[in-house]
């Protein structure tokens, strides 16, 4: 193949991209820049709509995909994913041994340990090497069919490094999927902020993540894996456990490295201890150690009992939990106005460290407790940095304990306070409030808003308390002088950040919205509506009804947006922002023709080498308009397999239907 030609360069693209995602997400060493990285990605994309006929379903475009058609289809494992008997003590570790010891005197081949991810068990299915399906545990008979999210997980390989071991035969992989502690703690912030219910623990949101129906939503909640084992037609192609590991890491999984190989039982119990010493340096939770024998004949020869390997044992750390005094409920505010209130504690020992405060996420959380300051109450370190409150120890209340009464005034700033019909959270309505200014500029200033480096939480507490900035415009008429009034400020420093911040005037248009901190708008959305409107004034004019028609922009995030820009304070904020010369400025060049202009779509059903999103790009890209409802204004629907409701309506209307094949046609005219 000519390497002039767009086949060789796009798998060229393909082939570099699948090696730095390797790199990043499997071996923790990148060995490019997120913005090279990032540059592949969009020149493959480029390539890819200029080619559609040469998108392949293992492409890295294709990670995150169009919805499931209709949910998650059950689906019947191959070999039963049973789980684990659990041991609680360092004597049932002693009894596992022993009763490996009835089947086989020699135990020369000893045990591997791993950790126990605390997470949910996922079943792959690979075929001529290229990813095919993921299963969910389910009841270990039949699981759900989660590929569409499974294939978001960057570290999850599209294709598989190496030749497989089954030859031509399907292969099999399993693994646990788990939510890294940093990445729960910021679902679960970004949650208290909308006023939606926080997950109790890492599993839990991960398992919810994954039967989430959006594949957009799960790639930004940042699951991982780690994989254990591997299977073709149900047997395991090697002969000890340790080997499984090893080919799995050489073939490209994700495999954690903390696994050790055992001679004896005494090793197992020391593994054991180490770990649960070691456990809160990691940043995913863990719940005990896995111990398998190594040797897969005497695994096959131990066999199973109806709910359990033989030859496995989950060994159990001690729960994390401890009880404390409240001594208050302080209540802080957040970047979106939201008033969350905290359980000011006793100092406690738990898990390695003191905790002198526990998250109380909303009143509506106090009152199912049924808390009140003073009590006593079991506290539990799961993942989150901040602990929880499990419950109330009732029968130690002392006779002075007091009701907790939401503030009907901002702690901050005095301005009245609201809560939203339906939403369990309190807000401060007042704009300026010193708390939102704050978060509301680190906001702005992060890596995927306006990327100010260096304007970090004591600088911006400096900026504000000193009258020198009240909101994310103000900063670009900050000055030398200024800057070197600053505590800890010297004329480097202050250099450097008036760099940052000229630098970040040139930000993309999809940045400068994300930045703002519209409710509901994250990253995602922020791209979409730069793509739709290509100007800031386009976005400020849109009307609610507009906004809704927007593919993938629905009802809440549409009254969101459109009262962000009705309030006159907010208007303000994007003058000020023009008048220093920010880009308010979608890409230009972004159409590669107006053919479709005037023309609105509505896309329906699975297309067979298209992704939904990636459809509604090229509508976006020749001039047309993808809505997501069929209306007399539809021009045309294009229905893919298993195409719902909205092919009915659309026949109903009238309204012209087209197949893959006809829409690529009229891209082409």
């Amino acid at each position: 193949m000519p390497t002039t030609t767009p086949e060789h360069k796009i798998e060229r693209l393909r082939e570099a991209i699948r090696h730095h995602e390797y790199c990043y997400y499997v071996l923790d060493s990148p060995e490019i820049s997120d913005s090279e990285f990032d540059k592949l990605m969009k020149e493959l994309r480029t390539l890819e709509s200029q080619h559609p006929e040469l998108i392949t379903r293992d492409s890295p475009t294709q990670r995150v995909g169009g919805k499931p058609a209709e949910g998650f289809v059950p689906v019947r494992h191959s070999v039963p994913m049973l789980s684990l008997d659990n041991a609680y003590s360092e004597n049932e570790l002693l009894e596992f041994d022993k009763r490996v010891g009835e089947f086989s005197r020699d135990r020369g081949s000893g045990y591997v340990c791993e950790l126990k991810i605390d997470g949910l068990s996922i079943a792959l299915t690979y075929e001529k090497g290229q990813l095919v399906r993921g299963i969910t545990r389910g009841d270990g008979v039949r699981g759900e069919d989660v590929t569409f999210n499974v294939k978001t997980i960057r570290s999850i390989p599209l294709r598989l490094r190496r030749k497989s071991v089954g030859g031509d035969e399907p292969l099999e992989v399993r693994g646990e999927v788990y939510l890294p502690l940093a990445s729960f703690k910021k679902l679960n912030e970004e949650r208290a902020e909308n006023g939606d219910s926080p997950f109790a623990n890492p599993r839990n949101a991960a398992a919810g993540t994954l039967r989430t129906l959006d594949p957009q939503i799960v790639a930004s909640r940042n699951l991982d894996i780690f994989v254990y084992q591997v299977l073709v037609n149900g047997q395991i192609p090697f002969s000890k456990h340790s080997e499984v590991l090893r080919w799995l890491e050489q073939s490209g999984f994700r495999v954690n490295r903390s696994w050790r190989r055992c001679s004896s039982i005494s090793d197992v119990v020391e593994y054991g201890r180490e770990w649960e010493q070691k456990r809160d340096r990691l940043t995913y939770e863990i719940d005990g150690v896995v111990v398998k024998v190594d040797s897969v004949h005497l695994q096959q020869e131990m066999g199973a009992t109806s709910k359990f390997p033989r030859w496995a044992v989950a060994y159990k750390f001690a729960a994390r939990q401890a009880t404390t005094q409240v001594r208050n409920i302080l209540v802080q505010v957040g970047r979106t106005g939201a008033l969350t209130p905290v359980a000011d504690l006793n100092p406690v020992k738990l898990a390695g460290s003191t905790i002198s405060r526990a998250t109380l996420h909303n009143e509506d959380e106090i009152h199912r407790l049924g808390l009140k300051i003073g009590d006593f109450v079991l506290i539990e370190k799961g993942g989150d940095v901040i602990p929880k409150i499990v419950k109330v120890v009732e029968a130690r209340r002392p006779p002075d304990a007091k009701e907790f009464v939401m503030p009907d005034r901002c702690p901050v700033c005095s301005g009245e306070v609201y809560r939203p019909e339906g939403e369990a959270v309190r807000r401060c309505s007042n704009l300026r409030c010193p708390a939102k200014v704050k978060e509301s500029l680190l906001h702005f200033a992060s890596r995927k808003a306006m990327k100010i480096e260096g304007l970090g939480e004591a600088l911006v507490d400096q900026l504000v308390d000193k009258g020198l900035v009240k909101d994310p415009a103000d900063l670009y008429r900050l000055t030398l002088k200024d800057l070197l009034n600053l505590e800890r400020m010297g004329q480097k420093s202050a250099q450097n950040l008036l760099a940052q911040i000229e630098r970040s005037k040139t930000s993309e248009l999809s940045h400068v919205i994300f930045g703002l901190g519209i409710r509901h708008v994250g990253e995602r959305t922020a791209q979409i509506l730069d793509r739709h409107y290509g100007s800031m004034n386009h976005l400020a004019e849109a009307s609610r009804a507009d906004l809704e028609n927007i593919f993938e922009v629905g009802p809440v995030v549409a009254e969101s947006i459109h009262q962000f820009f009705s309030q006159p304070e907010n208007r303000t904020v994007i003058e000020k922002l023009c008048r220093s010369g920010v880009n308010l400025e979608g890409k230009t060049g972004k159409k590669t023709s107006s053919h479709l202009r005037g023309l609105q779509f509505v896309l329906t059903g699975k297309l067979a080498d298209l992704t939904r999103d990636e459809a509604a790009q090229l509508i976006e890209q020749h001039g047309g308009r993808v809505t997501t409802s069929v209306s007399k204004k539809t021009n045309y629907v294009v229905a893919g397999e298993e195409a719902g409701s909205k092919l009915d309506k659309a026949k109903e209307l009238g309204v012209k239907v087209i197949d893959e094949q006809a829409f690529r046609e009229l891209l082409a005219e």
